[in-house]
Order: structure tokens, then sequence, then C-alpha cells
């Protein structure tokens, strides 16, 4: 070991955090256990005063400075409630920039811990800026989120806990954002137990980690998602990416479906409900255990946090059922006649029908969007997929499709009576009040809108379905109009779910983008 490891190696083990921060608990996943076959235990770090582990690393962070400090950062979220506590606890100043957008529930906490609030720009990075600023101008210390060594030591101190309250352990699961959790966990768990598998878990949204490996390099994403928001950072820090690239063995990516069925399966083992990024690192574990070779494994996931907006429940729980693969999602072809929904409804050989969408639309044939509960996961799903074949029925399996899982299952309608020659696209935008008509502001009126869906599930982000009248020789200016907008979109005129469900009869051929 080189003695720069050593040094945080030995930095974690003296690391006295104890003041503030408490020992949290380990927590047996019994029934997952026996359903994956491995032995799998769960770290509570949303058992810490501010119900994440970030309080560990601002907690060292700011012991090390002279009483009475002013300190700043940005933070729309855990490292915030990190910060400000422990500076009301040592005596210090803590002034703390989160975006307007951020959730109410968030800015109060931070108040209520003693934090100075100061609300500015829309996302974080415009938050991160105008801390940077006001620590100039005030000649104050400014409180990384995760790429500092005081910082890192702090986070590793979970790790020096995990291995005293484990004596066996084969491998260790750690949610990664910027990369400070893993850094401190893995230098402290490799220099003590090289045997042990060190795996990061990020989300599919925003896996800054993985692109750095790949890239031998941070490097910025150009767009990361706000659903597993406590993980939402573009680039990993240059020196948590260090440590990670040494110390760390494999990263497991996740979608937020297999986010939220890891949220349930926290919520049925301890009753405790975790946000998106707290369950991530189990996530990862179930998906790892799914594909392992061997079982009857010793491993552990880091429940990282709990600050939950209550409204983002909805939302967990509608996607649970998909991500758990406890439902399916189907377009299916049914004929236009009496009896066809009996005889489908017999065809799925007496599973549950989660919801079924109809409308009538003439002669012909019929096209539904039907849910179909499941026991079996993939497996039965792909059983079921073989007996739709068996019985001639035509169908598109939409349980991975984003268009369908956001938008299509909740709207009313279907196809409209007359030719428009139309471009179907899904925008995202910072979600705050006001935030939707400032969105329609910017879109502006200068093509007819033909469809538009909005559904507001508790997020950072608010999500936009809408269709434009398009005619060809207009489409290369839309394009140029698209890209001026500054809000992330995603072109699905060419979904199947659009064409089978929503899309206007075609008088004239397209633009092709």
């Amino acid at each position: 070991m080189v003695s720069q490891e050593l040094d945080y190696f030995r930095a974690i083990i003296q690391a006295d955090i104890s003041p503030l921060a408490k020992i949290t608990e380990v927590s047996e996943m019994k029934g997952l256990s026996e359903r994956l076959g491995q032995n799998i235990w769960l770290k509570r770090e949303d058992q810490q005063p501010v119900y994440s582990f970030k309080l560990r690393g601002a907690y060292n962070k700011l012991r090390q400075l002279p009483k009475g400090s002013l300190v700043i950062t940005a933070s729309a979220g855990n490292h915030a409630q990190g910060v400000a506590l422990s500076a009301a606890h040592l005596g210090h100043r803590a002034i703390i920039v989160m975006p307007v957008t951020t959730p109410e529930i968030k800015v109060s906490s931070v108040r209520n811990f003693g934090g100075e609030v100061v609300l500015h720009g829309h996302n974080f990075d415009a938050a991160k800026a105008h801390a940077f600023e006001l620590t100039q101008q005030h000649n104050a210390v400014f409180i990384p989120p995760f790429d500092d060594k005081d910082v890192i030591v702090g986070q590793g101190t979970v790790a020096r806990e995990l291995m005293q309250q484990l004596n066996e352990l084969d491998a260790v699961f750690i949610p990664v954002g910027g990369g400070g959790l893993l850094a401190g966990m893995a230098v402290y768990i490799k220099s003590l137990r090289p045997d042990i598998q060190v795996i990061g878990v990020e989300a599919q949204e925003s896996a800054c980690l993985q692109a750095a490996l790949d890239a031998g390099e941070p490097v910025e994403l150009e767009q990361v998602g706000g659903f597993a928001d406590g993980v939402a950072v573009k680039i990993i820090g240059s020196e948590t990416f260090r440590l990670a690239q040494k110390f760390c063995d494999q990263v497991v990516t996740v979608s937020s479906d297999e986010i939220c069925a890891a949220v349930q399966d926290i919520f049925v083992e301890t009753r405790a409900i975790a946000e998106p990024s707290g369950a991530l690192s189990l996530a990862g574990l179930k998906k790892w255990s799914q594909q392992a070779k061997r079982t009857g494994l010793n491993v552990a996931a880091i429940l990282s946090g709990a600050n939950l907006n209550f409204d983002r429940l909805r939302y967990i729980a509608e996607r649970t059922a998909l991500g758990a693969k406890n439902e399916a999602l189907f377009g299916v072809t049914i004929p236009e006649e009496k009896g066809s929904f009996k005889r489908f409804c017999q065809s799925l050989g007496g599973r549950a029908i989660t919801e079924f969408n109809y409308r009538y639309a003439g002669q012909g044939d019929a096209q539904i969007f039907v849910g179909v509960g499941l026991r079996g996961g993939q497996i039965e799903l792909d059983e079921l997929k073989e007996q739709l074949y068996k019985n001639s029925y035509t169908f598109e399996d939409f349980s991975d499709n984003e268009l369908a899982k956001l938008h299509l299952r909740y709207m009313v309608g279907g196809k409209p009576p007359v030719a428009v020659q139309e471009r179907l696209l899904r925008f995202d935008f910072p979600e705050y009040p006001g935030a939707l008509a400032r969105f329609l502001d910017t879109l502006g009126s200068e093509w007819n809108i033909t469809l538009f869906h909005y559904r507001n599930h508790g997020a950072a982000e608010g999500n936009v379905l809408a269709a434009f009248d398009i005619p060809s020789h207009d489409a290369v200016r839309f394009d140029s109009h698209l890209a001026q907008l500054g809000y992330h979109y995603c072109e699905e005129t060419h979904n199947p779910c659009f064409a089978q469900y929503l899309q206007a009869p075609i008088t004239e051929q397209r633009h092709a983008s």
C-alpha cells in the first residue's frame, strides 16, 4: 500500500465523528436473502440525525476548522443538511445555496438544522456557481460534497463500522454519485481485506463513474436524470475517481424501475422508506445476485439516505411492479368483435389483468393497452409471450418503454380523425411552481400542438409529452427551434406506442429525424 492510501486508512481509523454521527444498525434482509440465495445485510445510514450518511463527511471536514468559521456550500439535499447540522454543533456559521427548484421540505430541514438558506438558480450548476461567488466575497471556506480528503475520510467511517459489525463479508455494494462514499469505503475495505469485492452501483441516468472508467479519466455527462437526485452528478470527482479506479472491483448500473423495486424491498423488510438514491445499492446487489454464479455469499448494501418527498411515493409505487417484474405492459391487436376481449383474457392462463385500456375506433382490429400481473418474473414473462404467439395475437411488449410507462397508460382519447404531420417529443424541465407555464412560454406558439400530456409525480424534473403539426418543408426550422429551447428532449415520433395508439393518419411523407 502506498503512503497516500495508508494515510487515508489511518485517518479513517482515527476519525472521531461520534459527537454527532451515530453508529447505525445493520439489518438482515431475511426475505430477500431467501429469495436470491444470498445472505444480505443492509447498513442503515437512514438512522443518522439528518437521515443520510452525508453527515459523516460534513462533520469530519468542519471539525478541522477554527470555531466560528463561515462555511458555504451548494446542495439540494443531504449534503446541505449534514453541513448545516455540523456547523451548528461545532459553532460555525453555515450558508447553504440551494436551487429555487428545491422542495420546501428540504429547505425547511436545512433551516431547522441551523443553516442559512440562499435560493439561487433553477439548477444545481447555477447554485454551485453562486456559492463559489459568495465564498470569495466573504473569504469563507467552501465545503465540497465529495471531492475532498476530509469528506472522503468521514464517509469511510461507514466501512469501519460495517466491518466491525459483520465479520464475514464477500462483497459490499456502495451507491455512487460524486464518489465520496465509494472512495472512502473502498480504500478502507481494500486496505484491511483485499479479498472483499467492492462494487459501485450507479443509476443508468447518471453513470458518471462508468463513463470515467471507459475514458480513463473523469468526463462530464451531457445530461443526468433527476429521479435518483441524490446521485445525479454529471462528473465524478478527480480524487474520488482515482481511489475508485484503484479499489473498486466492478460497477453495476440499474434502472429507475429497479430502484423503485428496491425501495419496496427495504420497506417490506425494515419498514423504512428509502429515497431513490438510498435504495440504489440494494438494487445493484439484487441485479448482481441474479447474475452471480455462486449462492450463499455474505453481501451488504448501504441504505444511504431516506430524505424522500412524500408525494414521490406515488411514482415509486407505480413503477415498482415493473421494476420487480411483477407486471408487464402490452399493446395487443385483437379482433373488433363480440367476445374477443373474453377470449384474450382466457389466453392469459388465469393471470390477473392490472389495467385495460380500449376505445372503439371503427371496424376491423382493436388496439388494446393491457397490464398483466406476474409472479415468476422474467421467466413467466417469456412464457406469457409464447402463449400470446401460440394464440396468434400480434403484440408489443411495452414493459421497458418509457413513453408507455410515463405517459400512454395515463392518457385518454385516441388517434385524431384528420391527417396531421406530427412530430412527437418528450421534454424534461426543472419542476417548481410555475415551471410548466414557463416551459410553454419558451416553447412558443408558432406551431400547432396536437397532443399534450403532463403529469406531476413529485420529482425534481417535470416530464411533458407533446406532438406538433410540422409539415415536411418546415422540419429544418422546427429542429433549429428545438435546439435553441434549452430543454433536454427525446424524439418519440417512431416509438411503436405512438403509431399504435396516438398517431394521426399521414397523407405526405414525414420528415425523418
